[in-house]
């Protein structure tokens, strides 16, 4: 019974000292920071690609693949910005199973908070440096966000957290923009009430501190299906769906209104190939409705180099998951480029 409190964490502050960033990382972010924030605002027409794995479980592995995104933004850079998913935390519906490098910074090995802190910081670090990408990563704990705030410029929050109000409030202090997906639920009320909650400025407690924030006008939301009664998934990229998400966003004041289609999870009851039609159709239904068009800003795609997922352990297959199956490289790389034309 009770807690074992096993090791007193160094705070943000300090491993941000004891990592500092370079002034290259400094001036690259301000640039990404500002190009993602024109897309969202609608100054900047270009279309988001939030793509990447479903969790970031191998250095190595994850570079590579952003690598290769890298190449492929270069050829596509009019038309499309691509956000690499470098997913450090992975929240589990029952609490069992790898939760992400945060945890385990070798997924064979048990749970190692600290190593796991300095594990995805420099990770990340090492991701812009040699790729100039600054990426996106999921708030799995709020009080771990100042860890890599330097460092991020896309913070998704996820199904299980959008209704809590420390992830709400802690977003209202970001100043990069915060996806909010609907809940597993599907209830899009909840999702949009998220985004109104980040968007106004509050005072509340965060790390031992009493803090105010002024509130994020980036806030927004992402559609990623949702889970009925019966555990079956419901998807909610159909036209009819992205038409009642633009009526319900009409009824709120809220600032650049804007979503994110998370093309796999509920919205392709998990098989990953589908991700590919579910995005011609969204890039279809964007097309032939103006106001859709202006909407939708962007797709959520988990994308790794092997097509697939895979337990952990045995004779493990480099750049493939570990968690939620992920498209692989080549039809990952077609599937940009598509993008790219329809958009």
């Amino acid at each position: 019974m009770g807690f074992e409190f096993v090791t007193k964490l160094p705070t943000p502050a300090q491993i941000r000292g004891q990592y500092p960033i370079s002034e290259k990382i400094r001036q690259l972010k301000q640039q990404r920071d500002q190009e993602i924030q024109d897309v969202l605002t609608g100054k900047c027409k270009k279309f988001l690609a939030i793509i990447g794995p479903c969790s970031a479980d191998n250095e190595d592995a994850v570079c590579d693949y952003v690598s290769r995104l890298r190449k492929v933004q270069d050829k596509i850079a009019d038309k499309v910005l691509i956000i690499p998913r470098v997913y450090t935390g992975k929240p589990r519906t029952t609490g069992e199973g790898y939760k992400g490098m945060l945890h385990q910074p070798d997924p064979e090995k048990k749970p190692d908070m600290l190593t796991g802190i300095l594990a995805i910081r420099k990770m990340h670090m090492r991701v812009i440096e040699e790729c100039e990408f600054t990426c996106a990563d999921e708030m799995l704990y709020p009080e771990n966000y100042r860890y890599l705030s330097d460092l991020l410029s896309y913070v998704a929050v996820g199904a299980r957290s959008v209704e809590d109000q420390q992830h709400r409030l802690t977003a209202s202090g970001m100043d990069v923009p915060v996806g909010m997906k609907n809940p597993t639920s599907g209830d899009l009320g909840v999702m949009l009430n998220s985004v109104v909650a980040a968007q106004a400025g509050h005072n509340f407690i965060y790390r031992g501190w009493e803090v105010k924030t002024t509130g994020n006008p980036l806030a927004h939301t992402i559609l990623r299906g949702a889970v009925n009664k019966h555990g079956d998934s419901i998807p909610n990229y159909h036209y009819e769906d992205l038409q009642l998400l633009l009526e319900k966003y009409s009824k709120k004041s809220l600032k650049n209104p804007a979503a994110i289609i998370d093309v796999n999870h509920s919205n392709s009851n998990k098989q990953h190939e589908q991700q590919i039609r579910i995005s011609k159709e969204v890039l279809h239904s964007r097309k032939v409705n103006p106001d859709l068009h202006e909407l939708i800003k962007g797709l959520m795609i988990e994308s790794y180099i092997v097509s697939g997922n895979q337990k952990i352990g045995g004779d493990h297959i480099y750049g493939k998951s570990i968690t939620d199956p992920c498209l692989g490289w080549e039809e990952s790389e077609e599937l940009l480029y598509t993008i790219a034309e329809e958009c």
